[in-house]
């Protein structure tokens, strides 16, 4: 997510004044002259309570100051974080009760005033009733499965903890764990009942009908169930306080927005190693999420991304190395699952994810080094030979922004769509498809650099501070390198950089945007303070370190004043998408940042033929979709996915069990096709299509509904634009004396991509 940052901080000499995370951070002798303030808190020894009134006091001072929307932090605010805290200790309801709840809220609006450098009972309170609780679980857990109980019943097992409360007593909590334990069994003994029956050469072992239960092997599933437990259990004990009080400065932080948070200290090494952008692991940006580890964005290049199954929204519920047990990390604090993750090259790990229709899927992938430059963009010849169309896709916005503060040219996404643009005018393109499906984002400057391949001078895209100052970035160079008829490709998970481009190429007329329901609405900048910075001298620097906090401190807007955060970008053209059933994007986050406007500024429409015919195009492509048996099949798959979605009770009955794991194996084999995976291995562009290995994604491009209909929208459009330099400024969209405004170079900045929960790792 924010694999660019690292760099946008050694470039920041070079980067505007506004756009420069220094000017942000408050002088260390100013924020220590407001602490002694506070100093009755900070008397007598307890190390651990100090350094927590002092850390407090600085996420306040830090987060007041600097965040983008202003915040206060009060007492709707303390509500807000305390909603998010009590998620973090106990999201699925599995150990507070109710009355334990109760005495937590007493606290519910003090939180502002622990952050003012007092002691904070909210903590106290907290990590004890959960280690007091997580000690009856593990007791209650081992009463439950020291006895054997036959896998049929008729009892059904709620797994969304959303639709579920606060057990009111013990016995309520006990019955909870019945349920939860028949149902881990049950998985568990099918789980060895496939495997000794593929061992045993049985044909169709997954999907055939169980035989009669076997207590042995049923002994032996409680007993593999019971051992994860107990190291599940051994972890939670295994929590400091500080881990609990780091909590609560995340949740704070996430209640101004779900992308500002607290790194702990660990947390923020973990995220400086991300940015050096070669890692042994599996390639995938993680976050924790109520509870789960879930995956934010697979790495284009990674082994994961290779691998091809695990996708952004998956929730890993157990990783294994190959042949050995996994071990469940539900509620697992990230840097512990991570750990598990991580592992030597070439050693296969495999993660149990649950799908965000509710699919459960076993996914073994061989860990490999990532590297984060290897994202490169791609390209391919489409359709028939007499009129041949361009076929470009940008996995990210990459530069190499250290070699080039060395003097040296590094590799850049702008570049390389540039040379690719011109060797597809050299076939002789009719049109161009340009596919940002999955792209997360990346460096600023490609982003307003691209669109300027598409079009002549004029402005990209307005940037607010939180000084309520804004600046327009715009692309200087008149010169275009390609005016034929584009169409952009996007989905849910195009987000940040995607937007900017996409955005633009809207506005200006230049592009009909294809897609699904909306981009992902990711329209803000975040910045790193390093906290350690606060207290680099003086009687404070004793409780180093203490982290870093990751602050919204910009936003975004399009040229036409509306802003791409929380709505994102609605495509011209909206098609069936297996990911609109998903709830994922901005609007679905919580305290996102709204969506506004700022004042438009002048730019001249490109003047080919989108603005004419689009209503015609649009309404060709209603048609054409709506009898295509492709997207039918899609939207097949996403009503199945809806209602699987909404369906969140599971059967505890073993037949029942077996029989949704075959349906969703059978889901899985024949899933619609729908943006596949792309190899960063590329053979010659006149390679055979139908070859395997690295050269397979030209193949799942020419397969990809989404791309044939893309073309035919370009056949709709038809030929190249007529104007081959820039339009006059005639035809601009403001009046005369709006036509100069004060535009500025693209700072060499990156744009971090969407997060919520308390960090992100790149395992």
């Amino acid at each position: 997510m924010f694999e660019k940052l690292h760099a946008h901080r050694q470039a920041r000499a070079a980067t505007p004044r506004c756009l420069r995370l220094l000017p942000l951070l408050v002088l260390a002798a100013a924020l220590l002259a407001a602490v002694p303030r506070a100093a009755p808190a900070f008397s007598g020894f307890d190390f651990e309570a100090n350094r927590a009134r002092l850390l407090g006091l600085l996420v306040r001072t830090q987060l007041e100051s600097h965040h983008f929307s202003h915040k206060r932090i009060d007492d709707e605010l303390s509500r807000h974080a305390f909603a998010l805290y009590l998620k973090t200790l106990d999201f699925q309801k599995r150990f507070l009760l109710q009355d334990d709840v109760t005495r937590l809220r007493a606290f519910e609006t003090d939180i502002d005033q622990e952050l003012a450098g007092r002691s904070m009972p909210l903590v106290d309170l907290s990590a004890s009733l959960m280690k007091a609780r997580v000690k009856e679980v593990r007791e209650m857990v081992r009463g439950l499965l020291a006895a054997d109980f036959p896998l049929s019943s008729r009892e059904t097992l709620e797994t969304d903890p959303e639709k579920l409360d606060f057990c009111r007593s013990r016995k309520e909590l006990n019955q909870r764990w019945r349920r939860i334990l028949h149902y881990q069994v049950a998985l568990r003994y099918l789980d060895l009942l496939d495997m000794a029956r593929t061992e045993a050469g049985a044909p169709g072992a997954k999907d055939a009908a169980p035989p009669a239960e076997d207590p042995a092997l049923r002994a032996k599933a409680r007993e593999k169930v019971r051992a994860a437990y107990e190291q599940f259990f051994d972890r939670l004990l295994k929590e400091k306080e500080r881990d609990y009080y780091d909590r609560l400065f995340d949740a704070v932080a996430r209640a101004f927005d779900p992308h500002t948070n607290y790194l702990a200290p660990l947390q923020k090494e973990d995220f400086d190693i991300s940015m050096k952008g070669s890692l042994e692991g599996i390639g995938a940006l993680l976050r924790e999420e109520d509870g789960y580890v879930k995956v934010v964005r697979v790495i284009p290049g990674g082994a994961a991304y290779r691998q091809g199954e695990l996708e952004p929204e998956d929730a890993i519920l157990k990783v294994g190395e190959a042949g050995a047990e996994p071990v469940e990390i539900t509620g697992m604090r990230l840097r512990d699952a991570v750990e598990l993750i991580r592992g030597r090259k070439g050693s296969e790990v495999r993660l149990t994810v649950r799908k965000p229709d509710g699919t459960i899927k076993v996914i073994p992938i061989v860990r490999d080094v990532v590297q984060i430059e290897e994202t490169f963009v791609k390209d391919m010849v489409l359709g028939p030979a007499d009129r041949p169309v361009g076929y470009l896709r940008i996995p990210s916005f990459y530069r190499d922004f250290q070699a080039i503060n060395n003097g040296g040219k590094g590799r850049s996404s702008t570049d390389d769509v540039r040379k690719a643009l011109k060797a597809l005018e050299a076939r002789h393109i009719r049109g161009l498809v340009l596919d940002i499906r999955n792209n997360g984002g990346g460096s600023l400057v490609d982003a307003v650099d691209i669109t300027g391949l598409f079009i002549p001078s004029g402005p990209v895209v307005q940037v607010k501070n939180s000084d309520g100052s804004v600046q327009v970035l715009a692309d200087d160079d008149p010169a275009v390198v390609y005016d034929g008829p584009v169409v952009v490709l996007v989905n849910q998970f195009s987000a940040s950089a995607s937007e900017i481009l996409a955005a633009a190429l809207q506005d200006y007329g230049r592009a009909v945007i294809m897609g699904g329901e909306h981009t992902h609405g990711k329209g803000t900048v975040q910045a790193m303070v390093d906290m350690d910075y606060m207290v680099r001298n003086g009687r404070f620097a004793k409780y180093k370190p203490l982290g870093a906090l990751m602050i919204t401190i910009q936003k975004f807007y399009r040229v036409t004043g509306e802003t791409t955060q929380f709505k994102g970008v609605v495509p011209d053209i909206v098609l069936p998408d297996r990911l609109n059933a998903l709830k994922t994007g901005e609007r679905y986050l919580d305290f996102a940042l709204p969506w506004d406007t700022v004042p438009p500024v002048a730019f001249t429409p490109w003047p080919g033929p989108i603005r004419g015919r689009l209503a015609a195009v649009k309404a060709a492509s209603a048609r054409r979709v709506a009898t295509d048996p492709a997207f039918a099949e899609i939207r097949r798959a996403m009503e199945e996915s809806a209602q699987r979605q909404a369906d969140t009770r599971r059967s505890l009955d073993l037949a029942a069990i077996r029989a949704a794991l075959a349906s969703d194996r059978a889901r899985s084999r024949t899933a619609p096709h729908q943006a596949a995976p792309f190899d960063d291995a590329l053979p010659p562009p006149e390679a055979d299509d139908n070859a395997t290995g690295p050269d397979a994604w030209r193949k799942a491009v020419r397969e990809d509904p989404v791309v044939r209909e893309a073309i035919q929208v370009l056949a709709d459009l038809g030929g190249p634009a007529s104007a081959r330099k820039a339009p006059s400024a005639a035809g601009s969209l403001l009046p005369a004396r709006e036509q100069a405004p004060r535009h500025h170079h693209v700072p060499a900045v990156a744009l971090p991509q969407p997060v919520q929960g308390p960090v992100e790792r790149l395992p």
